[in-house]
């Protein structure tokens, strides 16, 4: 039975910059470690600083009268954009639904972007619910002369893809199948100049031989999709491509290898990776980037019943390639080998990435803050590893050690999908098997893909991350 869910994309906050401050508004007053104060200390009331001493402290938030202070720290875009959280879940939790914030002199404009990001993102809510929402901030006026406008307008285009992320991995799994999924990302598209969608049915991927794909999907009642999102801006044939390529199991049971049942309600968000290429597609059409980028998610649902694929079966990709199943709970390795060879054998990319929640082993290595990536050439990595780090979100380069590549050889199929040994290193060079010889990377998000916990501008549940590094790596790219 489907549920009500909220409407996808969710509406964030309008953030807006202005040169001159508005007295209808109450006002933030920015300081900084020491304390050193920004524009503004005349409004704050000087009965109540002497009953409280502000630190600077990045996030101290805390109401002065009429007006309000805000910490920022060192000042390093990090302690803004977690300012910038602090200040939005403190001003919902007192019902301030619209407010101005007097930003430094010489604020920069990756501070000030930084800041709207963390604005917008840090009172993110998905609830399920049939009362009425809570009051939440309307709008936020950014009050400075800097040229800071358009890094916060590029800002809210990150900030939207890590939102529509987010819904899309939290959205539950009554409501969430394959055909939602995709049907989703192509309503979105549409409409948008450069951008085009097309959906695939079973049919269409029986037709093809998507075997990992249709492997994967046999044992739900709800069958299978994928999607292709494609930009090609106009004068852009001879621009670089590039291909991004995101697992999109809408819920994971584990399939016949069933999943412990605690934890398993989790699943919900096992399509984060796909939520990213979609939600990154969108945000490149919206900054009208000058090259061409696909994006593909192979939609399935991996479920138990009698027309499960089976531990030991043999299926065949597109393209021709065996795969031995092992585990079929490593099910995301099944779908991405169907979906990287039609990026090599039908787009030729330059580039080729591909980002997944693909296994348990990567949060022992890195914990659930840092995703894992793995690349076959210095410079790809370099480059992902930037994006994210100019993007708040951390990535940390893992080997393809070629020692263990023999181990996914298998003896009655091309290669092994579960080796075992080293789980996220194993996946990884299963993957490249698929990759063509082309520069590939992969991001094992299964860590930073979800949180249980608020820190900087996440919040618990579906994290969004990703999105914004995909975003940033195709603007450098560029």
């Amino acid at each position: 039975m489907r549920s009500t869910a909220p409407a996808v994309p969710t509406p964030l906050p309008a953030i807006e910059v202005a040169a001159a401050p508005r007295r209808s508004l109450p006002a933030v007053v920015i300081v900084a470690d020491g304390p050193a104060y920004g524009p503004g200390r005349d409004r704050l009331d000087d009965t109540a600083l002497a009953a409280f001493e502000p630190t600077g402290k990045t996030g101290e938030v805390r109401p002065v009268g009429s007006a309000w202070i805000l910490g920022v720290g060192d000042g390093a875009a990090k302690d803004w954009r977690s300012a910038g959280a602090a200040l939005v879940r403190a001003a919902d939790e007192r019902e301030l639904a619209r407010y101005q914030v007097l930003l430094p002199e010489d604020v920069t404009a990756e501070q000030a972007g930084a800041f709207a990001l963390g604005l917008a993102l840090g009172g993110y809510r998905f609830k399920v619910t049939g009362d009425t929402p809570d009051a939440r901030t309307k709008s936020v006026l950014l009050v400075t002369s800097a040229p800071v406008a358009d890094a916060v307008a590029e800002a809210l285009v990150l900030a939207a893809a890590t939102a529509l992320t987010r819904d899309l991995a939290n959205t539950p799994s009554n409501v969430k199948d394959p055909a939602w999924l995709a049907g989703t990302a192509a309503r979105l598209a549409e409409g948008v100049t450069g951008l085009t969608a097309a959906v695939r049915d079973e049919k269409w991927l029986a037709e093809q031989g998507f075997g990992g794909v249709l492997a994967v999907g046999g044992g739900s009642a709800r069958p299978p999709r994928f999607v292709e999102l494609t930009w090609r801006p106009r004068g852009s044939a001879k621009a670089p491509h590039l291909v991004f390529v995101g697992k999109g199991i809408t819920f994971d049971t584990g399939g016949i290898s069933i999943k412990p049942a605690d934890g398993m309600h989790l699943m919900r968000t096992d399509m984060a990776g796909g939520a990213a290429v979609i939600a990154a597609l969108l945000a490149v059409a919206a900054l009208k980037l000058p090259l061409r980028v696909t994006g593909l998610v192979p939609c399935a649902e991996n479920h138990v019943s009698g027309t499960a694929y089976r531990p030991g079966d043999v299926v065949t990709h597109y393209g021709g390639k065996t795969t031995e199943v092992a585990n079929t709970d490593a099910e995301g390795r099944m779908v991405l080998a169907d979906a990287m060879t039609w990026a090599v054998r039908k787009h030729s990319p330059d580039v080729l990435v591909d980002v997944a929640t693909l296994t348990g082993a990567m949060k022992v290595s890195l914990g659930v803050r840092t995703g894992g990536l793995f690349a076959t050439t210095d410079s790809l990595a370099e480059q992902l590893i930037t994006a994210g780090s100019e993007v708040g979100e951390a990535h940390w380069r893992m080997p393809l050690l070629e020692d263990l590549a023999d181990s996914v050889r298998s003896d009655i199929a091309d290669v092994k999908q579960a080796p075992g040994g080293p789980g996220a290193i194993a996946a990884a060079l299963f993957l490249r098997e698929f990759s063509g010889q082309l520069p590939w990377a992969h991001l094992d998000i299964a860590g930073p893909a979800r949180s249980e916990s608020t820190h900087d501008e996440v919040v618990p549940g579906a994290t969004g991350f990703a999105a914004r590094t995909l975003v940033r790596f195709a603007q450098n790219y560029a």
